[in-house]
């Protein structure tokens, strides 16, 4: 008998609350040990980490878990979801992840987020610095400009292709075309004005300018990476970020653009393996 060839990655739904909703909320997990929770970025879902949840390096010492947010992959809307239109706000956001990681029983998990995913995870440091480890942002900086247009819902324009393509521009060209078209895949598949509601908490309800010192990295350390190519949020954006956290790190990752976790993996986790191990390290000193 010939063995089916099989990820090692388990998925699952689980029911949360939010804001007096009761949400289905749709998981993959892999590995165990420390729970390091992956947010995915405005319009995608979870299979944006499923190279991270196949590294044996890193589940052999990390419990991984990435979760769709409602509306977005196989999380479906809440019920009524047609009577109002779908923005995600900074809170929303933020009692959602709580949400999840309370119905997990996830106790001080290391939260990484990209894009939208890597600017909530600042907000995270901000306000539950005792129930966070720490967060690693990817393409975050405190207010990001201009991502918040109605291209994707305009009734002349195909929004899954728009958004697809949109975001295919923010890659870095020698990644991976195999990579880099996955990522377009994923989001040409996203419901209707959901990649446009998540650039409304990106580009309008965040904003952490003249707050970065609430953050307590002696609680709460907080590492930013963002890609040399991305021009959403740049490089540049992100280090001026870190510098006014005191006690953040950061770094640019040379060759990646605005989807690392996805868009050319092997790179990405030169940049994400040190960190993880110094959280290892911190951990158990």
């Amino acid at each position: 008998m010939v063995l089916p060839e099989l990820d090692p990655i388990t998925g699952r739904y689980v029911y949360v609350e939010v804001a007096g909703v009761r949400n289905r909320i749709y998981f993959e997990e892999s590995g165990r040990g420390r729970p390091l929770v992956c947010l995915h970025t405005a319009g995608a879902d979870s299979r944006q980490y499923r190279h991270l949840l196949c590294d044996a390096e890193v589940t052999s010492r990390w419990r991984v878990v990435a979760f769709d947010l409602p509306y977005h992959g196989r999380s479906l809307p809440p019920e009524g979801w047609w009577e109002k239109e779908y923005l995600l706000t900074r809170d929303a956001y933020v009692e959602t992840i709580m949400a999840f990681l309370k119905a997990l029983d996830l106790e001080r998990p290391v939260v990484l987020g990209c894009s939208m995913g890597g600017a909530v995870v600042l907000e995270l440091a901000r306000r539950h610095a005792f129930k966070v480890a720490a967060v690693i942002g990817l393409e975050a900086a405190n207010k990001i400009e201009g991502r918040f247009l109605d291209w994707t819902v305009m009734p002349d324009v195909d929004g899954s292709v728009m958004a697809a393509s949109w975001t295919y521009g923010l890659m870095a060209p020698q990644s991976p075309e195999a990579s880099r078209r996955e990522v377009w895949w994923v989001y040409s598949q996203g419901g209707p004005g959901v990649y446009r509601a998540g650039t409304y908490f990106y580009s309008v309800d965040w904003d952490l300018r003249g707050r970065e010192e609430e953050i307590d990295t002696s609680r709460c350390p907080v590492y930013l990476l963002t890609g040399e190519y991305d021009h959403a949020c740049s490089p540049e954006e992100t280090s001026t970020t870190a510098a006014s956290i005191p006690g953040a790190r950061s770094a640019k990752m040379e060759g990646i653009g605005h989807f690392p976790m996805t868009e050319n993996y092997p790179r990405f986790r030169e940049y994400l393996l040190p960190v993880l191990r110094e959280l290892a390290e911190t951990a158990s000193a």
